[in-house]
């Protein structure tokens, strides 16, 4: 690894540090208090870290998991201190993450051998699904790849002009049909165009519909099969951005829109503003969706790819 490599690596480990200092801090400081003065881990001290591991919007059902996990340990190794808790609550959750399909990538990268490789974006109003299309497109850019933004979010005016300001900021081209137009046709054309161009990659944005919206959820399943028609096998990715700092709410989105569009990856944004960062945990064990992109701050290299060794080694130094 070169000097330039070494140093790009170290910075996203510091992002990634402060991203989820308020998860860190919520989390151990409360375990520190709940084993104060104990030498082993007893039931005592499994209620606590239950209700720590809740509170951190781990979920109840993956919470419950844990627990169970780390008691059949405590019974058969006998005696566990609780110097080795937080050592033992860090395999568990590394492993519940390799069991449900998050795989450890190291760059943003795609398959190359059907292009354009189309990204469909789904995510309600305010969880950050624009800037994560920006992000996510400016990391392409940075790899040489052509980028077409399509503005499939023609419900609101201001959401095409915002996407249309991220395409000049990354450098990319943008295709729109204007406010009113078809979702489904904008994705469908957007794709013809990619196609003829010969672009690498299409991201193609949404409406922020609210996901307790049956008709509005139908019109997701529309635009993806408006795609496909185009492009057998396309939109290759769903990608789910989730606002982390919603907590509990970001379980019931990731269910609704799992069901309208088989989500295929998911993106959780403002890490860096909730000590609930546990919600990655939860919602990568409950639907066994990976988790592709982690948001740690605003800046426009503080969307990282999330690899689940790096994020749980963060998540307990």
């Amino acid at each position: 690894m070169g000097f330039f490599d070494k140093f790009f690596t170290k910075k996203r480990e510091e992002d990634l540090d402060r991203g989820l200092e308020k998860t860190k801090s919520n989390i151990f400081s409360k375990i520190t208090r709940a084993v104060a003065g104990k030498s082993k881990v007893d039931d005592e001290v499994l209620d606590e870290l239950e209700q720590i591991l809740i509170s951190a919007d781990v979920g109840l059902e993956t919470t419950i998991k844990i627990i169970e996990r780390i008691e059949e340990r405590v019974a058969r190794d006998k005696y566990v201190s609780t110097d080795e808790l937080n050592g033992i609550l860090k395999d568990e959750i590394v492993q519940l993450l390799a069991e449900n399909n998050t795989v450890d990538l190291e760059d943003f990268d795609f398959p190359q051998d059907q292009l354009p490789y189309v990204i469909l974006v789904v995510g309600v109003n305010g969880v950050g699904k624009t800037t994560t299309i920006g992000k996510v497109a400016h990391q392409y850019k940075q790899r040489g790849w052509n980028v077409v933004l399509g503005a499939g979010d023609t419900f609101r005016a201001a959401a095409v002009d915002q996407l249309k300001i991220w395409s000049e900021r990354v450098g990319c081209e943008f295709f729109s049909k204007g406010m009113g137009a078809d979702p489904a046709a904008v994705a469908y054309e957007a794709v013809q165009y990619s196609l003829n161009q010969k672009r690498d990659v299409v991201i193609i944005d949404t409406a922020g519909r609210l996901h307790t919206k049956i008709n509005l959820m139908k019109e997701l399943t529309k635009i993806r099969n408006s795609i496909g028609k185009k492009m057998p096998g396309a939109p290759h990715e769903v990608l789910l951005v989730l606002d982390a700092t919603t907590g509990q709410n970001a379980f019931e989105q990731c269910k609704r829109f799992s069901e309208a569009t088989d989500v295929t990856a998911l993106a959780l944004t403002k890490l860096d503003g909730t000590a609930k960062g546990g919600v990655a945990i939860g919602i990568s064990d409950q639907f066994k969706i990976p988790i592709k992109y982690i948001g740690v701050g605003e800046g426009m290299d503080m969307l990282q790819i999330f690899n689940k060794k790096a994020f749980v080694e963060s998540l307990f130094k």
